[in-house]
């Protein structure tokens, strides 16, 4: 029998998190983060001067971002978990490292869209750094960003306007392909309307994360969490931790059914053999819905 036969796995495996973590300023996502396990924070927007934490020199260019993380990667330390603060401060050094090697000021100098294409394989190159960062130190990987509202072009009705990463569009498709869970932190917030007619929203000031996209947001998770978690480290961490749950996979299954009333034929039918080969796996199923929900959001845009 050949050695891949005999070391056949089963289940599900527990791997350091890949996650992006985006919202609003001052919503929580740093101190997020500082509460996971013995975090090293790559603050490139220099915004945890009150929190106490370990962090990286200040870096002054996307290269010194690759060397710093190289050193993490090739050098043994005590940190289990690494925190970019955040993607879009980060993105002016991706410019900045794309206009340098064009000789040019501004990206849109580049050339028509020719910029943002190099920006976005400087973007791949710095996530692959990560991904070797978290498979041969097995540290968890967390992006912080920051929020902003942008129409979503809807192809099953009117457009509307909802929260997306504050990056550019190319780059912000990227990153939110690449990790585990995208997840956004809001305010948790309801809406009153008195009896002369007028709306108000109406908050607390708790914070929550959101784990499944709906249209005032975009998020995703492969790990089976609730919609809606309190914003803290630890109830993110116990849910990961705890699988799928019964209703959790409901859940997906009619997204599913959903999200395949919303593509062609074409990708309908390869959905459906996609749900077959997932032979009821809710994790298996939960990567097909964001396959789906990709598929639509391309279409879209």
């Amino acid at each position: 029998m050949s050695k891949f036969l005999q070391n056949v796995r089963k289940g599900p495996i527990q791997s350091p998190f890949k996650i992006v973590l985006y919202g609003l300023e001052g919503v929580g996502k740093s101190t997020f983060a500082a509460d996971a396990p013995s975090p090293i924070f790559m603050d490139a927007e220099g915004s945890t001067e009150e929190l106490d934490i370990q962090r990286l020199p200040t870096v002054e260019s996307f290269t010194e971002a690759l060397q710093a993380i190289d050193e993490l990667t090739a050098e043994k330390h005590d940190y289990k978990t690494f925190v970019l603060d955040t993607a879009d401060w980060f993105e002016a050094m991706v410019w900045e490292h794309v206009c340098a090697e064009a000789n040019v000021k501004s990206i849109e100098d580049v050339g028509y869209g020719k910029g943002y294409v190099a920006a976005l394989e400087n973007w791949r190159t710095f996530l692959a750094r990560l991904d070797a960062l978290r498979t041969k130190r097995g540290m968890n990987i967390i992006i912080l960003a920051h929020s902003h509202i942008r129409s979503f072009r809807n192809p099953a009705g009117e457009d509307y306007e909802r929260y997306e990463l504050k990056l550019n569009a190319k780059a912000s498709s990227l990153i939110k392909e690449w990790p585990s869970a995208v997840l956004f932190a809001r305010y948790q917030t309801c809406t009153h309307t008195d009896k002369n007619k007028r709306t108000r929203a109406v908050g607390d000031g708790s914070r929550v994360l959101s784990t499944e996209p709906r249209p005032a947001w975009d998020a995703k998770n492969r790990y089976g969490l609730p919609g809606e978690l309190p914003l803290s480290w630890a109830d993110f961490e116990t849910a990961a931790r705890a699988g799928v749950s019964e209703d959790d996979a409901k859940d997906t299954a009619d997204d599913l059914d959903e999200l395949m009333g919303l593509v062609d034929a074409k990708i309908r039918t390869q959905a459906e053999a996609g749900r077959v080969r997932a032979a009821g796996d809710p994790r298996k199923l939960a990567q097909l819905a964001d396959w789906l929900r990709a598929k639509i959001n391309h279409r879209a845009a």
